[in-house]
């Protein structure tokens, strides 16, 4: 009788669903201080305009994505040092970039971060939205891998389901040219991968002008005061 009794306990125990896996979204940003952000749009426009763009395409980007609930939004700053800077806004959750290439930056973060769909993206695309980033998420609920492709060849976001194996994409990428899209598909050849909105990145004069429909002469906004120069240290 002690076998059957047994038996019918086990089967009969509630189980504790499993915690889903959170979405998470790296913001990838360089301390938005002159000569330190945006060094090839400076030669072009200068370094107080390209700073000037640093600062408010950052501060508007983190006023859209960092309070929305369906993820968590975490900083990965360029250089370390600047992680302790007052420049940044509170409550958001901070890591160092670390040294290498893009790739090697967005490599390393994917092994710290908990599990879980991760998606990242840049501070010099003024047109992104929380709803590009809301749809990314959902496609990873449905393939390995997804990117918001750029006019230039590249691309202003990637995400990666990061299930069953932690993958390997960004090795060999010819970043900062018209390949770095290519080469990363490249590496994800047996892997599903979606795609969003194509959207312009701002890396040289053209695309500075063209900024001006998203960010227009708005205004700083007062949560994040210190972008305005002050602060900073």
């Amino acid at each position: 009788m002690t076998g059957p009794r047994r038996r019918i306990e086990k089967l009969g125990a509630p189980r504790k669903p499993a915690a889903p896996f959170r979405c998470r979204l790296v913001v990838m940003a360089k301390m938005p201080v002159a000569g330190g952000a945006k060094t090839r749009l400076a030669r072009e426009i200068g370094v107080a305009a390209a700073t000037r763009f640093a600062r408010q395409a950052t501060a508007v980007l983190l006023q859209r994505v960092t309070h929305d609930p369906r993820w968590r939004t975490i900083l990965a700053v360029a250089p370390n040092a600047g992680l302790a800077s007052r420049c940044w806004p509170r409550g958001v959750a901070r890591i160092g970039q670390g040294r290498g290439d893009l790739g090697r930056r967005m490599q390393r973060i994917m092994e710290r971060v908990p599990p879980g769909p991760v998606v990242f993206v840049g501070t010099d695309v003024p047109g992104i939205e929380p709803a590009h980033i809301a749809e990314a998420f959902r496609r990873l609920g449905r393939h390995d891998a997804v990117f918001g492709p750029a006019t230039d060849g590249g691309y202003w976001l990637v995400g990666l389901k990061r299930r069953p194996r932690l993958p390997h994409p960004f090795a060999n990428v010819r970043w900062s040219s018209k390949h770095a899209l290519a080469d990363t598909l490249a590496n994800l050849d047996s892997r599903s991968v979606a795609f969003v909105a194509t959207l312009s990145d701002v890396d040289d004069a053209g695309g500075f002008a063209l900024s001006a429909s998203s960010l227009g002469r708005r205004v700083l906004p007062r949560i994040y005061p210190s972008f305005t120069g002050r602060g900073s240290g």
